[in-house]
């Protein structure tokens, strides 16, 4: 069962203005999968210093597998999340972002406005999910039968344990 980290970036939701209604579907997916156990939750405000600290955290001290943000990934100057995960990983995972957008760019246009960036850090898988709660549930479901086979490469799960 993979470790999982959902961190939500909402300068609203921090504040209390705002319910976090995407990190609660990121929640009930995982719940329902077999594969995947919610480990880890963060509500930040949109600030890359405080995004960066806690994705290096649960990578480098708490060796979280996955790490699911939400939020901050629009054309906004508060939207800091991709620039935070660029800043925090050690190589770029091109292909999560753009068939997130391929596939929502089917349900809408808007999803070209989606900046959202997927990196590994050491042993650990960030991947950027927009803000909506809707979307969420669009991508994560979308993605997160291929994320786990990505996972069992990563961290070896045939048997060569990576870390």
């Amino acid at each position: 069962m993979y470790q999982v980290g959902i961190l939500t970036a909402s300068d609203k939701g921090f504040r209390g203005e705002r319910e976090d209604l995407s990190g609660k579907v990121i929640r009930e997916i995982l719940r329902n999968s077999d594969d995947f156990w919610d480990k880890e939750y963060l509500l930040l405000p949109d600030n890359q210093s405080m995004i960066e600290s806690a994705l290096i955290q649960w990578s480098d001290e708490l060796h979280l597998d996955f790490i699911i943000t939400t939020g901050g990934t629009g054309f906004s100057h508060r939207d800091v999340t991709p620039d935070a995960t660029l800043h925090v990983i050690h190589r770029k995972t091109p292909g999560i972002p753009e068939a997130m957008r391929k596939m929502s760019m089917e349900i809408t246009p808007r999803a070209m406005l989606s900046r959202a960036e997927a990196g590994i850090r050491g042993n650990t898988l960030i991947v950027n999910l927009p803000g909506s709660p809707k979307a969420v549930k669009e991508t994560l479901e979308y993605i997160l039968p291929t994320i786990k086979h990505g996972l069992d490469i990563l961290l070896d799960k045939d048997g060569e344990c990576a870390r």
